[in-house]
């Protein structure tokens, strides 16, 4: 398997008033294609921001991030936005659904805004629902879903545009056990059939039971 992800000697530093925060510490990292992964660790162990410097939300204060190629130091602002729109799906831990939106129109939101066909966009979404058990939810907007349900349409979205990896950030935290081992294992599912690359940060056993690969993380640094 290729090399999707390479993070070399990676620093991220905050300013906090006066002092200087080092949330990333020198990070050197590969994910391949088609990996199922962690990164774990408790709370402030740098998981987050490893993620959102991986999905161009957010840029290393040093060090070099390779996504596919892509050195994302050296894109512009916009290049960045084109990147995560290709080439990422985002599963955040509130779920970030837009309220005033149906379920479909959720998750077919990423290929609207690529200006997918609309029949190719409901043909996608109709195999996701129908793969993640929430066929029949389509024009239910999110406060008429249950949080499995919410985050399901989340992970639809996620897996719409066929992303080359899929970063989730704490995906369980906000449910419950049932609810959560039932998604794992649709998105290991997924994973394994459609090859998927999946990147999550968590410190949820669960999670950490059924990845592939566990990078553990302390205080911004890898420590195994």
């Amino acid at each position: 398997m290729m090399e999707l992800i390479q993070l070399r000697n990676v620093l991220k530093s905050y300013q906090a008033g006066v002092q200087q925060v080092d949330a990333v510490r020198g990070v050197n990292l590969q994910i391949k294609a088609g990996e199922f992964a962690a990164l774990a660790g408790p709370s402030g162990s740098g998981k987050t921001t490893l993620l959102n410097l991986i999905g161009g939300l957010d840029q290393a204060s040093a060090g070099q991030v390779i996504v596919e190629g892509c050195n994302l130091a050296e894109c512009s602002s916009v290049e960045l936005a084109d990147f995560r729109l290709q080439r990422i799906g985002f599963i955040f831990q509130s779920f970030n659904l837009i309220p005033v939106l149906t379920a479909r129109e959720n998750a077919e939101f990423v290929l609207m805004l690529r200006k997918v066909p609309a029949e190719k966009r409901h043909a996608r979404i109709d195999i996701l629902f129908q793969q993640l058990g929430i066929s029949g939810l389509e024009q239910r907007r999110p406060m008429e879903l249950s949080g499995g349900q919410q985050q399901r349409v989340a992970v639809a979205r996620a897996m719409a545009a066929e992303p080359a990896v899929v970063l989730a950030d704490e995906p369980t935290a906000n449910l419950d056990s049932e609810t959560a081992t039932d998604l794992l294992f649709l998105m290991q599912q997924l994973n394994r059939e459609q090859g998927t690359t999946f990147l999550f940060s968590s410190h949820d056993p669960k999670v950490i039971g059924l990845a592939d690969r566990v990078v553990n993380l302390k205080d911004g640094r890898i420590v195994e």
